[in-house]
Formats: C-alpha cells, sequence, structure tokens
C-alpha cells in the first residue's frame, strides 16, 4: 500500500499529453487530457451513486462486494471502477488520432511505429494491464485475486459487452515500462482523489453488472461534447481542482440528462389520479392491506393482481409501487405493455397521474418508446448533442464508426433513454432485451433494478417471451426488485412459472419449490415474499365484494361464417353476416358497436364494405363507420385513437350512432365501452379481452348518468358478444390468420363455444375456468384420429411451443446466480447489437417512413410537395421540429417485409445516417403520377399508404 500511496499523493510523473478524448473537439487546442476525464468518470459515478442509484440499488451493489455495512468504501470503489475504465488507452490507442498523437509528448511520440502493428480495443487493453495497476494500488492479497479480475472485467465490458478474461492484447500495443508507469500515475490520480479505498474481499457477478453500468453512464454523461469542449478551453491548474469542479458540475448533467429524480405527493386516490370515483374493492384491498403483507421485507417481492378487464388494476398497480418502492428502496417504475399502442394509451394516464402528485418535474422525465409524438418528450432531447466515443476513434469511417458514435445517444437523448428514466412507460421488449446476450445489456438491467417493475397484461406473451420474461424476473428476484404482473386471462400455470424464477433468483434454492404452487384468487392479489417464500392473499370479504362490484353476464352467440373477400359465402359470408348484426344501424337506429377483426387486411376490407353500408363519408370526414389499427402514420393513429377512445369512453360525448372497425389494438388498456362487440374468432383468453368492451361502464354509468345522456339502445339489452367463427362445424382456418393465432388455440376455443350452455358468461365467476380449459397445461387430448387435423394443428402447437421455450433458453442470459464470469452475459458470439437478436421470435420490427416522389423527382413529406424532406446541417444537427415532424409520420412494420429490398431504395438519406432517431428509419418512396400515389413492390407485395385505410399491403 505505500508505493501506491505514494503514487497518488499528487500527479508525479503524469504526463496529460496522453489523450483521453479528441474528435468533435475545438481542433485549436490539445486534446482532452486522459487522466481528465478519468477523474470526470470517477466523479460522475459519485454523483450516480448519491443522487441516481436507489437505496435498494446501493444495497445490493454494497452487499455484492460483502460492504453492507460499509456502504461508503462500496461507494468509492464504485468512483474506481468508473476512474480506471479507459485506463487502456495509455497503449497504443493513443496513435489512432493524428490531431492526438501529434500532441503527445517527445517520450512518448515515438512509439508510434513499434506499437501500431497490433490493433486492439482500448477497452481490452484495459481489461489485460489493469491487474498489474490495482497490484500497485493494493489489491494484492490472494483472496482479491478474484476481485481484481472482476474489476478487469468491467473495464473490459464497459463499450457494452463483456469479453472473456483470456482475450488479451500483445505486449507492444500496451508499451514499455515508461507506458506502464504512465498507467500506473494515472490510477494512482484517481485513486488518490477517492480517499485510497480499500480492496473489497469480495465481488459478486450480479453487483459488477450494476458497476459496469453506472461506469458506461458515468462515461457517456462526460463525454458530452458541449461538455468536454467547455472544459478543454479552461482545464484547472491542479487535478485536486479539477476532480472538484467535476463533482460540481456531475448533478447539473444528471438533471440535464432528464436522470435526476423527483420526489411525489401522496395525495388521495381520486385526486392522484384524477378521476372522480372512489377506489373499487380490488384497489382499495392494495392500499389498505398490502402493506402488512410486505411486513418489513428485505429482499423484494412479487404481486400477482388478477381482475377482469376495466376493473382498474393499472391504479391498483401503482398504488402498489407506493407501498413497495417504500418497504423495498426503489425509486419511480416501469410500466411495461406489451405493444406500443397500449404503451401510448398508458403513457399518457401515468403522466397525468405524475403531474397530479409532483407537477412539471416528473412529467418531463416520463418518456417511451413513442415520445416523439408526445410533448412530454423534450425538443432537445430529439436534436442530440453528439458523446465524444473513443471506440468510434478505433473504428474506421463509416457504418462502423456512426453506430459506435450514436449508441450513447440513443440512451442519453434518442428512444432508449425511457430505461433511465424514473418514470417508464414502454413496450415490455425494451426490458427484455436486458436478459438477451446484446450490447448494454448491464445497462438495462441497471435501468430496471432501481424501480419497481410492473408488467401488465401478463397473459399477452408467447412461450418464447414468457421464458425471457421469466428470466427477467429471475435477475429482478436477485437484485430485491418489487414487481406487480397484472393480468385478466393468466393461465395459473403461466403464473406459476413466472412467481418460481421471481424466488429462485431472490435466492429460494430450487428443489424447495417443486411441487409447491402459487394460486391467485380471481379477481384478487396474491403476494409472494422474496426472501421467505411467503404468500399472503387479497381478505375474502374484499374478494366478494369486488367480484359482486363487476358482476356480469355475457351473452355469447356464435355466427359460423365463410371467410373470404366480401360477397363470397353467400348469407353466411362474413362481411355478409356483420352487417346482418349491424342492422339495427343500417335502419338508422342509435347504438355503438365495435368489429374486432384479427389482421389488418381484414379491418381494412370490414370497413370499406361497412362505410359503403353505412355512410359514405371517410372516418377523417366525420363517417359513422371508423378505422383503427397500427399501419397509420404516428400522428394519424394518434388522432384516431384519441377520436375512438373519446367516443367510447366513460366521459363522452357518446355519439348517437358509430361502428369502429378495429384489430387488436383495442384488447388491452384501452378504455372503450360499446353496446356490441363482434369479433373474427381468436384464442378464449382475447375473446375475453375484446368483450372486456362491452358494457364496460355499465355499473359507473347507473350510479353517474350515461355520457352525453344517451342509454343504451333498445335492441341491446344485454351485454353482448358474437362471435365470427369461420372453423365451426369443421371449417378450416383462414391462412392469414395462421401469422397471428395457433390454429390449434383457435379450434379448441371454436369447441369450447359450442358445447352446451357456453351461451352466457358469468364475469368474473367465469373466467379462470375458461382460461384454464384452452389455456392450461392439461394433457386431454383425444387421439381418436392421429391423423386428422385436430391432431395436427395440435402436434404444430405443442411442438412450436416447446421449440420457442427452447430457443429462448438458449439465447437468454443464465440466470443471475448462474453467472461464473461476466463473458457469460454476452455468450453468443458474433451478436454485437440489439436488432441481431429478437425478443419476439420472427417479428423484428423497423420504423417506415412514407415519402412521395414528386413528377420533378423532390422527395416530399406530404402529397401535395410542399415539406420537402428535411436535411441535416454539416454537423449532423437536425432541428427539434423536423425531427420530430419526421418522426410523428412513421409507421411501425415487420422488418422481414425489407429482406429482399435493396437497402438503398429504402435506406434514409445521407444526411440521416448519424442521427439517434432518424438513423434507422426505412423510407418508403412512393412515387406520384398525374396527382395518384402510386405503389411500390418490395418482396412480392405492394405496399401503398392510402389515407383512409392506412398502409396497404397486398
Amino acid at each position: 500500500m505505500g508505493e501506491a500511496t505514494a503514487l497518488s499523493s499528487g500527479s508525479d510523473g503524469l504526463d496529460e499529453s496522453l489523450w483521453g478524448k479528441s474528435r468533435g473537439l475545438d481542433p485549436e487546442f490539445p486534446p482532452y487530457p486522459l487522466v481528465r476525464h478519468l477523474l470526470d468518470a470517477a466523479a460522475m459515478a459519485l454523483c450516480l451513486w448519491d443522487v441516481f442509484l436507489s437505496d435498494n440499488q446501493r444495497a445490493r451493489i454494497a452487499e455484492g462486494m460483502d460492504l453492507a455495512e460499509d456502504p461508503e468504501r462500496a461507494r468509492k470503489l464504485v468512483g474506481l471502477c468508473a476512474g480506471l475504465h479507459d485506463i487502456g488507452k495509455v497503449s497504443g490507442f493513443q496513435f489512432c488520432s493524428r490531431h492526438g498523437a501529434r500532441h503527445l509528448s517527445a517520450e512518448f511520440g515515438a512509439g508510434r511505429e513499434k506499437m501500431s502493428v497490433d490493433r486492439a480495443g482500448h477497452d481490452v487493453a484495459g481489461m489485460s494491464a489493469v491487474a498489474e495497476v490495482l497490484e500497485l494500488l493494493g489489491f494484492e492479497a490472494d483472496e482479491e485475486l478474484a476481485v481484481t479480475r472482476r474489476v478487469a472485467e468491467i473495464i473490459g465490458g464497459h463499450h457494452g459487452r463483456f469479453h472473456r478474461l483470456d482475450v488479451g492484447v500483445g505486449p507492444a500495443f500496451l508499451g514499455d515500462a515508461s507506458w506502464a508507469r504512465q498507467r500506473a500515475a494515472h490510477a494512482a490520480a484517481v485513486y488518490g482523489v477517492l480517499g485510497a479505498p480499500g480492496a473489497p474481499e469480495f465481488f459478486g457477478a450480479p453487483a459488477a453488472v450494476l458497476v459496469t453500468g453506472v461506469v458506461i453512464l458515468a462515461d457517456w454523461l462526460v463525454s458530452q461534447e458541449g461538455y468536454l469542449r467547455g472544459r478543454q478551453r479552461g482545464l484547472e491548474p491542479e487535478l485536486t481542482a479539477h476532480f472538484r469542479r467535476s463533482q460540481a458540475d456531475a448533478p447539473r448533467l444528471l438533471e440535464d440528462a432528464g436522470l435526476a429524480p423527483v420526489g411525489l405527493r401522496r395525495l388521495p386516490f381520486a385526486e392522484a389520479y384524477g378521476i372522480e370515483v372512489e377506489p373499487n374493492p380490488l384497489q382499495r384491498s392494495v392500499m389498505e392491506e398490502l402493506r402488512a403483507s410486505v411486513g418489513s421485507g428485505k429482499r423484494g417481492g412479487i404481486l400477482l393482481v388478477t381482475a377482469a378487464p376495466g376493473d382498474g388494476k393499472s391504479e391498483a398497480a401503482l398504488e402498489a409501487e407506493r407501498v413497495l418502492s417504500g418497504v423495498f428502496g426503489t425509486r419511480g417504475y416501469a410500466f411495461l405493455l406489451p405493444t406500443m399502442a397500449t404503451s401510448d394509451q398508458m403513457h399518457g394516464r401515468v403522466a397525468r397521474a405524475l403531474l397530479n402528485q409532483s407537477g412539471q418535474g416528473a412529467g418531463l422525465t416520463l418518456v417511451h418508446s413513442m415520445a416523439w409524438l408526445n410533448s412530454a418528450y423534450a425538443d432537445a432531447g430529439l436534436v442530440g448533442e453528439p458523446v465524444v466515443t473513443c471506440d468510434g476513434d478505433e473504428a474506421v469511417a463509416g457504418r462502423n464508426r456512426r453506430e459506435a458514435d450514436l449508441r450513447p445517444q440513443r440512451w442519453l437523448r434518442g428512444p432508449k433513454r425511457p430505461l433511465l428514466a424514473q418514470f417508464a412507460v414502454g413496450t415490455i421488449d425494451q426490458a427484455l432485451m436486458a436478459v438477451l446476450p446484446v450490447r448494454h445489456n448491464a445497462l438495462r438491467l441497471l435501468a430496471l433494478s432501481g424501480k419497481t417493475v410492473v408488467v401488465d397484461e401478463a397473459h399477452a406473451y408467447d412461450p418464447y417471451m414468457q421464458v425471457l420474461l421469466g428470466r427477467l424476473l429471475n435477475w429482478l428476484g436477485a437484485y430485491g426488485v418489487p414487481v406487480v404482473l397484472l393480468s385478466a386471462t393468466l393461465p395459473a400455470s403461466v403464473s406459476d412459472r413466472l412467481v418460481k424464477e421471481y424466488l429462485q433468483g431472490a435466492g429460494r434454492p430450487g428443489r424447495s419449490l417443486r411441487g409447491q404452487t402459487f394460486p391467485a384468487p380471481y379477481p384478487g392479489w396474491l403476494y409472494v415474499d422474496g426472501e421467505s417464500g411467503r404468500c399472503t392473499q387479497m381478505s375474502p370479504p374484499r374478494q366478494r365484494e369486488q367480484a359482486q362490484a363487476r358482476s356480469m353476464r355475457l351473452r355469447v352467440n356464435v355466427e359460423q361464417v365463410v371467410h373470404g373477400v366480401s360477397g363470397n359465402g353467400g348469407d353466411r359470408g362474413r362481411i355478409a353476416v356483420i352487417q346482418r348484426l349491424l342492422q339495427p344501424l343500417t335502419r338508422g337506429e342509435d347504438g355503438v358497436a365495435l368489429v374486432v377483426c384479427n389482421t389488418v387486411g381484414d379491418a381494412q376490407e370490414t370497413y370499406r364494405a361497412l362505410r359503403a353500408a353505412f355512410d359514405t363519408r371517410s372516418h377523417e370526414d366525420g363517417g359513422e363507420v371508423q378505422l383503427l389499427h397500427a399501419r397509420f402514420p404516428g400522428d394519424v393513429r394518434e388522432e384516431r385513437t384519441r377520436e375512438v377512445t373519446e367516443g367510447l369512453g366513460r366521459s363522452g360525448p357518446r355519439p348517437s350512432r358509430r361502428v369502429v372497425v378495429a384489430t387488436q389494438v383495442v384488447e388491452q388498456s384501452l378504455d372503450l365501452d360499446a353496446d356490441i362487440v363482434i369479433s373474427d374468432l381468436a384464442p378464449l383468453s382475447l375473446l375475453l379481452q375484446r368483450a372486456g368492451r362491452c358494457w364496460r361502464h355499465e355499473n359507473y354509468w347507473k350510479r353517474h348518468g350515461y355520457a352525453s345522456g344517451r342509454s343504451r339502445p333498445g335492441w341491446a339489452s344485454e351485454p353482448r358478444l358474437v362471435v365470427l367463427d369461420p372453423m365451426a362445424d369443421g371449417g378450416r382456418m383462414p391462412v392469414q390468420w395462421g401469422e397471428v393465432y395457433s390454429e390449434y388455440l383457435l379450434d379448441r376455443t371454436s369447441q369450447k363455444l359450442a358445447e352446451p350452455g357456453s351461451g352466457a358468461i358469468a364475469i368474473p365467476g367465469d373466467v379462470q375456468r375458461l382460461v384454464e380449459a384452452v389455456h392450461g397445461d392439461g394433457e386431454d387430448f383425444k387421439w381418436n384420429d392421429p391423423g386428422s387435423r385436430e391432431a395436427k394443428a395440435w402436434t404444430e402447437h405443442t411442438g412450436k411451443n416447446t421449440a420457442e421455450r427452447s430457443m429462448a433458453g438458449l439465447r437468454a442470459i443464465p440466470r443471475a446466480g448462474h453467472i461464473d464470469q461476466l463473458h457469460d452475459l454476452h455468450h453468443l458470439e458474433g451478436e454485437e447489437d440489439e436488432w441481431e437478436l429478437a425478443t419476439r421470435l420472427g417479428a423484428d420490427s423497423a420504423r417506415l417512413l412514407c415519402a412521395y416522389v414528386q413528377d420533378d423527382g423532390r422527395v416530399t413529406l406530404d402529397i401535395q410537395g410542399a415539406q420537402p424532406l428535411p436535411e441535416a446541417s454539416r454537423n449532423g444537427r437536425m432541428p427539434a421540429e423536423a425531427v420530430r415532424e419526421v418522426m410523428r409520420r412513421t409507421i411501425p412494420v415487420r422488418a422481414d417485409w425489407f429482406r429482399d429490398a435493396d437497402p438503398d431504395s429504402t435506406g434514409p438519406p445521407e444526411s440521416w445516417k448519424d442521427h439517434p432517431m432518424l438513423g434507422d428509419l426505412r423510407i418508403l418512396r412512393l412515387p406520384i403520377e398525374r396527382g395518384t400515389v402510386q405503389a411500390v413492390k418490395i418482396g412480392d407485395k405492394s405496399l401503398c399508404l392510402d389515407a383512409d385505410l392506412g398502409l396497404v399491403r397486398a
């Protein structure tokens, strides 16, 4: 320790010509010294510990270093890891920039020829060299060798990917003894300002993953171009003064990035959520009974809330978050949903709740993947201040360098920032990436581990995603993160697997969980403590109150139909049956109907037919028939969603007559009420979700009056779901439905609905029984005819489920307790970035912008040709309003549509490629001939954007 102390007592022998940042800075000044950048990163890591990390995260990191009783030492060690992250730049890295190399002192500038023979990343160089440095700092006892290796892994992983420890660099790249002395001097400078923290005796892998996330975030925050340019022009003469300045600057950088936490005021239920009603029995139970169930738990817990659609599970979850965060020391929450549409709707609800409880501060931190369409996403965030990356310096100019430069921008100013924000609403895919071997999964785990995690619509995920969700719950259990699962139709077998994954992560041995089940009441909630595995439920009196409050008898009619082009099938044709069911409306009677289709193509065809029968006006022109699906430009879809939810919402104004034709976007999280719901055949759990839009607000309206004073029409004497079943009596599943649903589940649903007594469903009493009958794990398939279509469908279904679970198990990172080396988090070789591993099998997504090629060759955003595609300036900057104008017009589509497309024909303009949002867009350039938009052939399909129908693919 004596040598380390001597080295750290000042900057003796430290050569500040060794640079840390060069590209993108002021060329009139020398590059930014490496030691200054290391001190900046250490100061920011201390700030992140003090301000950004939650109590729970600090506890888990300290515990993972066996320093639960000495958290201050753990704090300094985190600062040390950040302060050493770029120690590998004291190497041949110094010659990757001409500007940087030109300013090196004579002693080190002379090494170019010898040290440039071998090339390596400075992350790997640092991983190789840090053991020698740490030995000088006192990390030399035998029991600390494992700690040294762990710190080396963190340094090697600070660009987002962990490397095997046996991956080294050639000695020539690291240089001779003079270079080694400089590495020691740089490390000593950092070590000294941190107070020379002693080495821990243990450093667990899960804690090291969180520390890596802190290091990455600290590095990016202090590498922003504007900040570095300011420091570059006015360096303090002493390193201690520089470090004090860095510490003073860190809170502002954190706040400017929207990552400073905001406190919420505790308000009464109605005031907090801006609603006029008092909490229902389910919500009251969470507010009054959950706290006692949680007790003084120390390692998190998992709460499962089950209730019918429209029973206020979202508000129950937010009330649960208040309880759980208070006990377990998390801060904020991540509200995860299955789709962008559900995320959009929840974003608005959560934003209003945050504004009610804390004012503008929290509202501005709430962002999600579609936030550019919402005023809550700050314009400054759309511009994107460049981050000066060094892996970009090491990459050759071109795509690899652009990718390296864009990564931090996507996190700090782009579409990935939501996970880091205190309050995040978005698709579950963003969270599931944390347990796939993709770059920056450690940063995702850091982002999630500080929050309470709410997973809505937990039933909506296929077996592949269920395995990934289980793996995520395992890691969250290891971090003591409280989790809330919400569902209206979750099979008990699935909920059992998810709860057990969480408990194993929290430390419960797997063998102790064998044979154990975790039955949740329906409706109600089940809480399982992470440390003890103790289970508690919603009290029986409150369960009965909730069941009675939402009791409804749903009439279910099945219509056998012929599915296909309009006009086929005669009276049994699908369109003909829908028109017959809607005859009261065509005769001029009042009423609101919701027609739910399984595909966008079906919805477009149905809308065209009904519009011709009802109202020649289009949706956009105020017609009585409306169309809503996911393939509209973002701004159009947002406006249509608002119109539909206002017209069918609880408060109104409710139209006298309306037919809404939609896809699955209305299944979940949309607060709609229709007098009748007509639905294509779907798996039973989803039919129940769709049925949740039928007479949804009846109980409320009976107490408080109907919206716009419009009571139910005479023809709608009871809540009614009509199922259009092309598979009844041996019919076939439409081919296009095979991309959406399992034939086996559709056939089983069809058979269940055909059983005697199935013409009415008691809500909520029959829900769980029906879900288990179709979606449960029962092996009651009748093999009377092994070669039958039903047997083939069952075999395909079970085989696909098994294959999906196996694929997810192979792709996912190991469980938290099974990690040896951090490289285990990147065990699939060659998987560099996130688009290479999907969270949904076969459904990678892309964002498409439809642009128009005018007669004179100009490409514009509008058909009329008045808005040319905006161009970025020479420095790559784009005005925020221009970015918003582009992004609000984009459409989410399947990426495999473009598998065979010419990348140049669908790629973004050259000036967009360096932008964190625009750079990933696909562009559909639609030619205009004599004022008419022409379709474009992509693969074997034609694509065209129709103002009334949305994106048409035929």
